[in-house]
């Protein structure tokens, strides 16, 4: 199933004397998953729109001190998560409260950030390009620097209409690149599709994943229920972070997270929303008195878990360098 983009405005079917016209992207939706949410008829999709996020998404110059382009907290080679940090890194070596979610499959998102505090994927640059402990810059200063650059005008005028560069078209910009950062095509998802089969300690895995109930709060295929879930973790005091309660004020939200999606789940440890497990060993622990796992069916689980490793998400190059 695609997403039809038809026509639209802001320069989609203008002609560009030097570029030519632009090239339309539908929206490829795989077989057998939900309708997605983002609304691509108020930004849609060009292989050029797409490749001037990405442009962006690796411009360090998104951060005061040009060090921390958005990839640095979201690696490609760890499925857009961060590389065996517990927190991400910031300006002047600061430390962030919370660890890197894993950036994909975006467009079924509703709401973002750890504890929904974002309602709208074009919104949620902002958040870390001005968080003092994260790129630690401010629009104004992103923009007058972008729009300093012949090249990035260039881009602009081609993909929205316009060489002026402001906050809604660059994160529409960005918005478009991380729409692309789609993860369905792993070991899991050619069995699903009937062009692989598990081996025998991956069948027993995906049995023990559903008899166990995990897949309450993981439902296939984007292996989370997009929900915000208290997973019995104290608090930690360092942070004193209560979740989703610090964006809706209910005490019922106390240290409610929202349900990461376990898809790459062998690439983006440590674990939980402080990185406080760096191995899967310690999040069976954590569960065990609600979920008790032996030893075998431990192992068993693992190696079903790594079937969702999506290795094209991280080699493809119009999505990495």
């Amino acid at each position: 199933m695609f997403i039809v983009l038809g026509q639209w405005g802001l320069g989609c079917n203008k002609k560009d004397d030097t570029n030519g016209d632009l090239q339309p992207i539908n929206f490829p939706v795989p077989e057998g998953w939900p309708a997605p949410v983002y609304d691509f008829s108020a930004n849609p999709l060009t292989k050029e729109g797409v490749a001037l996020g990405k442009k962006l998404f690796f411009d360090g110059r998104l951060s005061r001190d040009g060090n921390f382009p958005c990839v640095s907290c979201h690696q490609p080679f760890a499925a857009f998560a961060t590389y065996e940090h517990d927190l991400s890194h910031g300006i002047d070596d600061q430390f962030t409260t919370r660890n890197a979610p894993a950036l994909f499959n975006l467009a079924w998102h509703s709401n973002f950030h750890l504890d929904g505090g974002i309602t709208h994927l074009d919104l949620q640059p902002l958040a870390p390009i001005t968080a003092s402990n994260e790129m630690g810059e401010t629009i104004e200063n992103v923009l007058q620097k972008l729009n300093a650059d012949p090249e990035y005008q260039r881009d602009f005028a081609r993909v929205f209409g316009t060489p002026q560069i402001t906050t809604a078209n660059m994160t529409k910009a960005l918005s478009q690149y991380m729409l692309m950062l789609i993860s369905a095509n792993s070991k899991y998802d050619r069995v699903m599709k009937g062009k692989a089969s598990f081996d025998v300690n991956e069948e027993a895995g995906y049995a023990i994943f559903k008899e166990k109930k995990c897949n309450t709060c993981h439902v296939e295929p984007l292996f989370t229920n997009l929900e915000y879930e208290y997973t019995g973790l104290p608090l930690n005091p360092t942070f004193n972070d209560f979740g989703r309660m610090n964006i809706t004020g209910r005490k019922e939200d106390s240290l409610k997270f929202k349900v990461p999606s376990l898809r790459n789940v062998a690439l983006t440890f440590p674990y939980m929303h402080d990185g406080r497990f760096w191995n899967l060993e310690d999040v069976y622990d954590h569960y065990n008195q609600t979920i008790p796992l032996s030893p075998v069916e431990r192992s068993l689980l693992t190696e079903f878990l790594k079937t969702l490793t999506d290795e094209k998400l991280m080699n493809d190059p119009e999505l990495t360098e």
